[in-house]
């Protein structure tokens, strides 16, 4: 369960959530028909230790159980995940080039992606996280002029982001991957006023939050959703940024799949529409 001011490394708490994602993103990879490649997702999940690597199963077939248990969720971070590359392609064509990713983990799109010269990324999260990432993926290069901020998201990152050379003046790509529910929320709204702030006319965000399905009794005796925050008193980020004059897009997570020639099977629709896909841009006139 999670207490105000806990902190964590990659292998607890809401860091065991991002090796999740990355072995996620591994299996994904590995596929025939790959909605997207990750050739560093599996390194990062072997350098946890032998017992995160049997996620991966051996190599051609996933480990049964986990693969029973987990794959509706894995069907939704792979249409997540080809939603917030798309992003990105889309934000590089528009002309921005500089990023923020809130809270990275153990995300490799500074590596993986082709990024335009010139552009500038910062990927913010606890400094345990970052040292392990850092480590793992030593003597490999970023694709980008990649800085990290070691910041939890709790403190003024704004001020540890503007000291690593963020320039509020430019227009920002801004990423909150699996992010807002591990927040209070209070800690939500001011995080969207603390972007708000720092963005500049024509920044774009995207994020994904989840609907409150399940009885919270339900909640807690999940090792996934007993660290994330109530629903209770939320506000909901569509509605927050459209009144703050973002226009605001959202997708079905179903609809990402299937534009890709990917079927969606019934087991795994109920998850998919637990979870909005959403992007929100700040107008170019906007002063």
């Amino acid at each position: 369960m999670r207490s105000d001011g806990d902190s964590w490394d990659i292998s607890e708490s809401v860091g065991v959530t991002a090796v999740g994602v990355a072995a996620m993103r591994a299996i994904e990879s590995r596929r025939p028909d790959a909605l997207f490649r990750d050739p560093y997702a599996a390194r990062l999940v072997e350098a946890v230790g032998p017992d995160w690597a049997r996620l991966l199963g051996d190599g051609v077939a996933l480990d049964p159980e986990v693969e029973r248990r987990y794959e509706p969720m894995s069907v939704f971070l792979t249409a997540r995940t080809v939603y917030f590359d798309e992003f990105f392609t889309a934000a590089m064509s528009a002309g921005i080039r500089q990023v923020v990713i809130l809270a990275s983990g153990l995300d490799a799109r500074a590596y993986r992606l082709e990024w335009p010269s010139g552009t500038v990324l910062f990927e913010l999260d606890q400094p345990k996280v970052l040292e392990f990432k850092a480590n793992a993926l030593a003597g490999e290069q970023p694709r980008v002029d990649r800085r990290e901020v070691a910041v939890d998201l709790r403190e003024d990152w704004p001020k540890a982001l503007r000291d690593n050379g963020f320039d509020s003046s430019a227009a920002t790509a801004w990423l909150a991957e699996g992010l807002l529910r591990y927040l209070p929320a209070e800690a939500q709204d001011r995080l969207f006023e603390n972007i708000a702030a720092l963005s500049a006319p024509g920044s774009r965000l995207a994020l994904n939050t989840g609907k409150a399905t399940r009885p919270a009794e339900d909640r807690t005796r999940d090792p996934i959703e007993s660290l994330w925050y109530s629903m209770e008193g939320r506000s909901d980020p569509r509605d927050w940024f459209g009144a703050h004059g973002w226009t605001v897009t959202d997708r079905r997570a179903a609809e990402v799949l299937t534009d890709h020639g990917r079927e969606v099977g019934d087991t795994a629709l109920p998850e998919l529409d637990r979870h909005i896909l959403m992007t929100a841009q700040r107008p170019t006139g906007d002063r």
